[in-house]
């Protein structure tokens, strides 16, 4: 008996170290220290002594069951993008610059390509975003999971400077919302999404008129990383109030956090271009609107909140990252919540 034949191949994990090595290289930055194979990810914190009191920011998290939807369409090259897309979207959130990232894969039986390919995901994630991929672990779990199935989360550090840290303490009545728009679903409600389109590689292959490609394509497009937008709006000049990223929990649980007490934000719907795929999604699993706003980003993956002074140049900076923006409300006084007309 030994290790291969209870389920672990260990030359496999070299292998699929190996086949990653060039995409973990193109994501690396001057502050990285040593190579891959480590114990540790060594990174350098000499760049942010410039900085008057930095602070490091940190934000964890996975694709939930969009990986389903990746093995029932043999796709593995964009899941990645995904998982890196939920952590460094909630450190740029905070006024952060993303650092470093590393990831995790368990999965029930380690094939080095597959392996490889969606470690080329999370590559392209921290491309991006602009921070290094600087370490991970592939861990294979015989007899836990199914051979073909793994799972993917992973953690990234960023740091801002204190002064630029976005809190929602200075925000006021009157201030302007302006939402950047979400490539689709992104990276939740998918259990819902489940149980209302049939998942098989016939329903998923079908092309509608409406999205204008298949309802698989539709569903699997990666979370929009929204890190170069943030940046270009702080390098404007452009002082961000209040930030919030709609992911889980939709406007209704992710807008009241960007609050301070006595603020109010009102969200007009009719503001903004809805993706088709939240319409068909809403009429196919015959969902009431409200549930819709609580689960789903509905076409707006990231709203900031300014000064009306700024909005003009808001806009112009975040069409410049080659982002859509739209003003879609403003800030009230009142008890802290959203409401959406």
């Amino acid at each position: 008996m030994d290790y291969k034949k209870a389920g672990v191949d260990i030359e496999a994990g070299y292998k699929s170290v190996e086949l990653m090595k060039e995409y973990v290289k193109g994501t690396m930055r001057d502050e990285v220290l040593g190579g891959l194979g480590g114990f540790s990810g060594a990174f350098s914190l000499s760049k942010i002594k410039e900085m008057e009191d930095p602070v490091l920011l940190s934000g964890t998290d996975g694709c939930g069951t969009k990986v389903k939807l990746a093995f029932l369409m043999d796709k593995h090259d964009t899941i990645g993008i995904d998982a890196v897309a939920m952590c460094v979207n909630d450190v740029a959130c905070a006024g952060g610059e993303p650092l470093f990232f590393l990831d995790y894969i368990a999965c029930g039986k380690n094939y080095p390509e597959k392996i490889a390919t969606i470690v080329k995901g999370v590559a392209e994630g921290c491309k991006q975003s602009g921070c290094a991929l600087i370490g991970g672990e592939t861990a294979e779990h015989p007899g836990l999971m199914p051979e073909d199935e793994y799972d993917l989360a992973g953690f990234s550090v960023g740091v801002v400077d204190r002064k630029d840290l976005i809190t929602g303490e200075n925000l006021k009545a009157g201030d302007v919302l302006i939402g950047m728009a979400s490539t689709g679903v992104h990276s939740n409600g998918f259990s819902l999404v489940r149980k209302v389109f049939e998942m098989t590689k016939e329903s998923l292959d079908t092309y509608y008129d409406e999205l204008g490609c298949t309802l698989g394509e539709a569903l699997i497009a990666p979370t929009r990383i929204y890190v170069k937008a943030l940046k270009e709006i702080k390098n404007a000049g452009v002082t961000v109030k209040a930030c919030s990223h709609i992911t889980g929990g939709g406007f209704y649980e992710n807008i009241p956090r960007m609050l301070k007490d006595g603020t109010h934000a009102v969200i007009r719907k009719d503001s903004y271009d809805i993706p088709p795929i939240f319409k068909l999604l809403q009429k196919e699993g015959h969902i009431a609107e409200q549930m819709m706003y609580n689960t789903y980003n509905m076409g707006l993956g990231m709203i900031v909140a300014v000064d009306p002074a700024d909005v003009d140049k808001t806009i112009q900076a975040i069409k410049a990252a080659g982002d859509t923006p739209y003003v879609v409300g403003e800030i009230t006084e009142g008890e802290k919540g959203v409401t959406l007309c």
